[in-house]
């Protein structure tokens, strides 16, 4: 899949103008194939449903919602369509929607609202089994008032489950938050066309995390869809994993990971932390793996995976790892056939440590992923953070990969200041310091040191557990160790397959209950995913039915 840009508001309605005026597509053909991924999905998404209710606002909108109404009762549902306004108001392709709903041969019922007052005399279109809610799309701006917003809540009233077509009636389609607090309609599914806009990766839009968000094309070329934001959504770049290794390749082909961190004794029981790292990178495909860790943490760490090759650090008398480990010939050692180094699982930050640290973060010359306690030595030593810029100028990727705490310490800001401005954030620090940056949590953004940036929708709440981090850290190492020439797509690529991985985890078992290494389980199947679906749908949240584990179906021949 090429990239994936999402698009403002404004320039979703520049690309539509464009593949109208510029490539000859008529509007109305594009409402056509709009409805017709709506009536699809409706079905696919919902096939119980018998009974549907698809309340319409009066623009294009509520066109698409009126053409997939006539769809749905052609194929012999019973459908109510609620027009939200005086059919006197209808201008264009919706005009030209609503006569073809009123001429369809069996429409089903159709009924006009004019005032607020009239909605509870519709209380029976509450009892469907699936209400469609077209009231105002992408050209919409919050908040919702008038008919609309007395919709809003009269529609809470239904039990019955909701797909929002574009997005959910009163969002914000350039809204970057989590949430907003304008009202809007609840939804269980959404279901937008051609690209995503802002809210789509970066909003909460159905009510429950596993719900599905995705992408329908209809119709418009590429050379239409164009975007000055600079936002791309992460899942694309999974095609990179997806193309056949060669019959002749050995491991050789595909990097050495270098894993540096732990402790074991006083200093804390933290050999599980690179374990993990190291199995994250080896799962994800590098061709070596070598852990360097504490000599008192060797056995446990050793034990993990047969595959995995070890490197014992000299330690001091707490268990942690001691600053002799830094000098020169050590460091040429430990680095010697290294093609990426992971840093910072577990190590804690003993003052022997952090020297090592700084001695051997000085000295590097490879790729580096930096995470944990390794990023907050960084965030104590401003002189290190120049040289990890000097690294990344002369042609290395220097990943570092913060939660928001960590992320704080590195700006001496505040969590919440982090937690507000997480794409603002995340770009700035990528670019003055010429890293890439992944700003961990819901909707992590990778930020890239040209400003471009990436958000990833995949992921649960399960993941807010001890070891998420670390297999992150080695996922990532691994994907670059293996790409070296596409390190941008590799680290996105990374952090698409480890949410999914958990995802794909949760739906066998339970958020509760999901620890990190369950998610190794499903590396395979992440890998073989596909988001573009047969269909041509893009899934950027949620599992198509066939996708879920246990499912029988063939992704790979997908």
């Amino acid at each position: 899949m090429e990239a994936m840009h999402v698009l403002s508001a404004a320039e979703m309605q520049a690309c539509d103008r464009a593949t109208t005026e510029r490539f000859g597509i008529p509007s109305l053909d594009l409402m056509r194939a709009a409805a017709a991924a709506v009536a699809g999905f409706a079905r696919e998404q919902f096939p119980q449903a018998r009974r549907m209710t698809v309340l319409c606002g009066k623009g294009n909108n509520g066109g698409d919602g009126m053409m997939a109404a006539r769809l749905l009762a052609n194929a012999g549902l019973e459908v109510t369509t609620l027009l939200l306004g005086s059919p006197d108001e209808l201008r264009g392709d919706a005009a030209q929607a609503w006569r073809a709903l009123r001429a369809a041969p069996a429409p089903g019922v159709i009924q006009v609202v004019a005032t607020a007052e009239e909605l509870a005399r519709h209380n029976d279109a509450l009892e469907a089994d699936l209400i469609v809610d077209a009231i105002v799309g992408t050209g919409f701006t919050p908040p919702l008032r008038g008919l609309p917003l007395a919709a809003l809540e009269w529609a809470k009233g239904s039990r019955a489950p909701v797909l929002a077509v574009d997005l959910p009636s009163g969002w914000s389609a350039d809204e970057i938050d989590a949430s907003t607090a304008e009202p809007v309609f609840r939804a269980d599914a959404v279901i937008t066309f051609t690209a995503p806009k802002p809210a789509h990766v970066f909003g909460q839009l159905t009510r429950t995390w596993e719900q599905p968000v995705v992408v329908a094309p209809i119709g418009s070329p590429e050379p239409a869809i164009i975007s000055a934001l600079r936002i791309d959504w992460a899942g694309a770049a999974a095609e990179l994993i997806q193309a056949p290794r060669a019959a002749a390749a050995n491991k050789g082909n595909f990097g050495h990971v270098l894993v540096v961190g732990g402790t074991f004794g006083t200093a804390g029981g933290k050999a599980g932390a690179p374990a993990m790292a190291a199995l994250g990178a080896l799962r994800s495909g590098a061709g070596l793996v070598t852990a360097a860790v504490p000599a008192p943490a060797l056995g446990v760490v050793s034990g993990v995976a047969p595959e995995l090759m070890t490197w014992p650090l000299a330690a001091g008398a707490a268990g942690h790892i001691s600053d002799v480990n830094g000098a020169s010939d050590h460091v040429a050692a430990l680095m010697a056939g290294k093609t990426v180094l992971a840093i910072g699982p577990g190590m804690g930050q003993n003052p022997e440590t952090v020297r090592f640290i700084v001695a051997l973060l000085s000295s590097c010359r490879i790729s580096a992923v930096i995470d944990a306690d390794a990023l907050n030595i960084l965030a104590a030593q401003p002189s290190l953070l120049a040289k990890l810029s000097f690294l990344a100028k002369s042609g290395s990727t220097v990943v570092l990969t913060p939660h928001p705490g960590e992320m704080a310490r590195l700006l001496r800001v505040t969590v919440a200041e982090v937690q507000s401005h997480r794409l603002e954030v995340a770009r700035g620090y990528a670019e003055r310091m010429g890293v890439t940056l992944v700003l961990k949590g819901a909707r992590t953004v990778i930020a890239h040191p040209d400003g471009r940036a990436a958000v990833n929708t995949t992921g649960n709440p399960g993941m807010a557990k001890g070891g998420s981090g670390d297999l992150l850290t080695g996922v990532v190492a691994g994907l670059l160790a293996q790409y070296p020439a596409d390190t941008e797509r590799a680290v996105e690529a990374a952090v698409y397959l480890h949410g999914l991985a958990a995802d794909l985890a949760v739906r066998d078992g339970d958020q509760h209950t999901l620890l990190a290494t369950d998610s190794l389980a499903q590396f395979s199947r992440a890998f073989r995913f596909r988001s573009r679906r047969p269909n041509g749908y893009v899934w950027l949240q949620g599992l198509a039915a066939e996708s879920r584990p246990g499912a029988a179906s063939n992704e790979a021949a997908q």
